[in-house]
């Protein structure tokens, strides 16, 4: 899959009224008649740019797999020599949508040089847009929601069907429809490379944050069944993936149907998944306070395969600001909630969001969040300045902290991060670490890199001889010396699995 970095800058887009029209379900299931072979055409290529969350990157590898399964498309890095270019966007930054219409100004002309290439933009913020993008930038053949990917061969083949057509009479094609779960019982088996791979869980979210678009981009909560997330675990770990990462974008609220009709919550699901053979390591991003419950805690006390390694965002160190974002949960709660846990395993190392900045945020409100995160230590974040998203219930609050104030908290606040990530990296030199391997170090080839329980990347030296007895395997590394703040080196010591 190739996942480029998006850095757009703003320009103008022309605009153009156009109309649509949407596949249908049943339309799907005869797409693959309409591709190619190889003997019939040359192969298709496929450029896919992906913006966001590791949804988003899951996602794009779904496209890839359903262009590559109806049609034959493979995936290109170079973007001159694609017949298809994908845009996955984002809604969660600041001006997502001004962005993506400034990428498909340069989009715009690589395909008045080419008019036979296809240009498709999906995620939320093409849910959120609409026909709005095929009204700005008319060159756009397809538009879809992160529920309808699994459509984008219809999509295909309707975008080749108004090729002829003249352009002020073309008919894009959109779907930004919420069709419950279905994109899943049309995407073909995984495809898999390394040894860490996504299953997404559920889609969706209901707990409308004041701050959030996911619920107007992504829809309500609706969870997989149980059985096809097995089979797809199933499937990857035939291929050799050893480590699984659960997603949902409120993935520990998963209630997904078994076979007899009663519901699995998501702590069951972890132990189903433990004992899928192959699969050694459980991750999940990303969770919400309120579903983090007792069971899953305990869950940690009984499988070994889960990491010692939790993301659990909190937003906000101010019960104050957590009411205003609509969080439904309080400062001591939370804590309340790492404490159980440090008391299962007191190894686990703590990730988590903060939004710094939000509306009414007081001076207080701030030093709040600071003394929360050096009371947990937190190992890393993510925190970011907030800004208005449209269609949110906080972009209607007076935005009253400067952007000069919330800058200046940032940097404290992440100051504060990042001496505790230094910290617990260089806490690690003499201890030992279990390792999951994967490649060989690129700046390093007398040496092999893989990923420790807490994500941080760490490099030990093999001999040749070694390297097919350790890649994909979980191993025990001893740590010897600090790298960077996310790396270390140390020394083999024993293969566990």
């Amino acid at each position: 899959m190739s996942v480029t970095v998006f850095n757009p800058r703003l320009d103008d887009a022309n605009v153009t009224p156009t109309t649509a029209s949407a596949p249908t379900v049943a339309a799907l299931k005869d797409s693959s008649s309409a591709s190619m072979s190889a003997d019939q055409a040359p192969t298709k290529k496929v450029f896919v740019t992906t913006q966001g969350c590791q949804m988003n990157v899951y996602d794009s590898g779904k496209m890839l797999d359903v262009l590559g399964d109806s049609h034959g498309m493979e995936v290109t890095h170079n973007i001159d020599e694609a017949d298809v270019l994908l845009m996955n966007t984002c809604s969660i930054r600041e001006k997502a949508q001004e962005k993506v219409f400034s990428e498909l100004g340069r989009w715009r002309k690589l395909k008045e040089k080419r008019p036979d290439l296809v240009i498709g933009v999906g995620g939320c913020v093409a849910s959120q847009e609409g026909d709005n993008i095929q009204k700005r930038a008319p060159y756009v053949d397809m538009v879809f929601g992160p529920q309808t990917l699994h459509r984008l061969p219809e999509l295909y083949d309707q975008s080749n069907e108004q090729r002829n057509i003249a352009p002020k009479n073309r008919i894009g094609t959109i779907d930004v429809s919420f069709p419950s779960i279905e994109k899943f019982d049309f995407l073909p088996e995984p495809r898999v490379e390394g040894y860490k791979a996504f299953v997404s869980i559920m889609e969706g979210c209901s707990k409308y944050c004041s701050f959030c678009v996911v619920p107007y981009t992504r829809g309500e909560e609706l969870s997989r069944p149980l059985d096809d997330i097995l089979a797809e675990i199933d499937s990857l770990a035939e291929q050799g993936i050893r480590e699984i990462n659960l997603l949902g974008q409120n993935v520990n609220g998963y209630r997904g149907e078994k076979d007899d009709g009663s519901i699995c919550r998501f702590a069951e699901l972890l132990h189903y998944v433990s004992h899928v053979d192959g699969i050694e390591r459980i991750r999940y991003t990303t969770s919400h306070p309120l579903e983090f419950t007792d069971d899953i805690i305990d869950a940690y006390a009984k499988l070994p395969e889960l990491v010692s390694h939790l993301h659990l965002p909190v937003q906000s160190g101010s019960n104050s600001i957590l009411a205003a974002m609509k969080r439904n949960h309080t400062i001591d709660v939370y804590i309340n909630q790492i404490n159980k846990l440090k008391a299962i395993r007191p190894d686990i190392h703590l990730s988590s969001d903060f939004i710094i900045g939000f509306p009414g945020e007081t001076d207080e409100d701030f030093q709040d969040t600071l003394n929360l995160a050096k009371a947990l230590n937190f190992d890393h974040s993510y925190s970011f300045i907030y800004s208005k998203r449209p269609g949110t219930p906080a972009a209607e609050l007076p935005d009253d902290v400067s952007f000069a104030t919330k800058k200046a908290r940032l940097a404290e606040f992440q100051k504060v991060i990042v001496e505790s990530t230094l910290a617990k990296t260089h806490e690690m030199v003499g201890t030992t670490t279990r390792v999951l391997v994967e490649q060989v170090a690129d700046r390093h080839p007398d040496c092999l890199i893989g990923t420790a329980d807490n994500t941080r990347t760490v490099m030990f030296p093999y001999n040749e001889a070694q390297m097919n007895e350790l890649l994909g395997k979980i191993v025990s590394v001893r740590v010897t010396d600090f790298v960077s703040p996310h790396m270390v080196k140390g020394e083999l010591v024993e293969v566990l699995a």
